[in-house]
């Protein structure tokens, strides 16, 4: 068995867990913020201002989980075949990571639409107003339930990441091994 590359380890979970934690932040805080702003043209213009500056610290984030989380799966390659389980895991997280991956660049796409039109008059920061252009309310629409599938996406993966941590203890290695070579 491979011994686990710490650095690769901490870039993994770093990166995700600001990734996780931003995302949650920017839809529970920023954006609930920003709505009870008085002047309904402020609202968009304090969430896009806020997550033109998160940006690029998402986009580090999201670049250390990837970085780390591709040479964990390097160095556990052996362990993917052989351990029962393994393998199965690490497509779901694929899939988890793909999905996330996916999502955070239709928000941002979304995001860019609703920062152009930033003063614009809205109900809330993804809430539209009888006076908020067709392209922006649009773009408001499809931020609204966005917002909260980032935080989903992102938690589960860091479920799916602790499970997998899990099968690295040797208590689960060999059993794992085991039963791959002799299924019952």
């Amino acid at each position: 068995m491979a011994k686990t590359n710490p650095y690769a380890r901490t870039l993994h979970d770093v990166g995700l867990a600001a990734w996780f934690g931003g995302s949650l932040m920017g839809a529970v805080g920023l954006n609930a913020a920003a709505s009870v702003a008085h002047d309904a043209g402020e609202r968009t213009r304090i969430s896009a201002e806020g997550w033109r500056r998160w940006t690029p610290v998402n986009a580090a984030a999201i670049g250390a989980h990837l970085t780390g989380a591709a040479i964990l799966l390097g160095s556990d390659r052996k362990r993917l075949a052989a351990q029962k389980g393994v393998a199965s895991l690490a497509g779901v997280k694929t899939g988890l990571t793909v999905a996330a991956l996916g999502v955070t660049a239709a928000s941002r796409v979304l995001g860019r639409t609703v920062q152009e039109g930033a003063g614009s008059p809205a109900a809330g920061t993804t809430e539209p107003a009888a006076g908020t252009p067709g392209d922006v309310a649009n773009a408001q629409k499809g931020l609204k339930p966005l917002q909260w599938a980032v935080p989903a996406l992102t938690g589960a993966l860091i479920v799916v990441s602790a499970r997998m941590a899990e099968q690295q203890r040797a208590s689960e290695v060999m059993p794992g091994i085991a039963h791959r070579l002799l299924p019952i």
